[in-house]
């Protein structure tokens, strides 16, 4: 797989929330670190993305935002 994006962060799909349009996916990348994002019903399936499954989040955005309490 070749891709533009910097941040491909490979792990282990945690958990697939399905709704009736979209699939909300953990990913997670390290022993307690994960990243939650939110694709298309149709997407998930087609990457046929289901707990314990090998998959990569690939993040693509063009501003970081840092903030501190």
């Amino acid at each position: 797989m070749k891709i533009s994006a910097r941040n491909a962060l490979k792990g282990t799909v945690k958990k697939v929330v399905t709704g009736a349009v979209n699939s909300e996916i953990t990913l997670e990348i390290a022993p307690g670190v994960e990243v939650t994002g939110v694709i298309t019903k149709a997407s998930a399936e087609n990457l046929g993305l289901a707990e314990g499954k090998e998959a990569f989040a690939v993040i693509k955005a063009s501003d970081v935002i840092f903030a501190v309490d």
